[in-house]
Parts: C-alpha cells; structure tokens; sequence
C-alpha cells in the first residue's frame, strides 16, 4: 500500500520534472519573463494534488543573443511546488545549486 505522503511526493516530482521538461528552451526576453513565470504557475496549478506553485526565473542568469532575448535554462528555475494527497503535504523546489537545476524534497508532512 502507498502512502498519501509517498503520493504526495511523487506527485511534486512529476509536477517539476514536467514543468523543467516542457519549459526548458522556450523564448523569453525580459519584457516577457514576468508573464511566463504566471504561465508556468496557471499551467501546473491545473494538474491534480497541486496546492501552490510560486516560479521565479531568475533575471540575473537569463543569457540574452543579440535580438534581445535568449531562452529557459535549467540555470534560470527557482520553483517552490506543495502538492497535497488527503492529509498529507510535499513541498519540493527545483532551483540551481552546485552547477546543476536540482529538484528537492524541502518538507513532507501529514496533518
């Protein structure tokens, strides 16, 4: 028998390796980033056990070309995802440490 706070967890892993996946290489310059960062949270935010998702891609690392925009990397991500199965509650965040985007179990609890 799984767990909720198991499926809670593998539900905050789909919901990032998804959101990394789909996302990565696509346009954005800086006048755009603000609307795709909503776009990215309204998209997940759709998907079942999802209970809050703040995305932050990151306008220091964002590498423009020289007609002014440049596309997501892992390196821009800073994600924080709480899914929720019943009374048990992931939270998880996919950010860039040590040189690579890292997804994380932050918190797993049951109310």
């Amino acid at each position: 028998m799984i767990s909720d706070r198991e499926k809670a967890a593998f539900e905050a892993g789909i919901k990032l390796g998804a959101l990394y996946h789909q996302w990565t290489g696509t346009p954005l310059s800086p006048h755009t980033v603000s609307s795709l960062e909503r776009v990215m949270e309204y998209s997940v935010s759709l998907q079942p056990y999802v209970e809050d998702i703040q995305v932050r891609l990151s306008r220091d690392r964002m590498v423009l070309n020289p007609f002014g925009y440049g596309e997501v990397r892992g390196e821009i991500f800073d994600v924080v995802l709480t899914t929720k199965v019943n009374s048990a509650r992931c939270r998880a965040t996919l950010a860039f440490e040590g040189g690579y985007p890292l997804m994380k179990i932050t918190a797993l609890e049951t109310e």
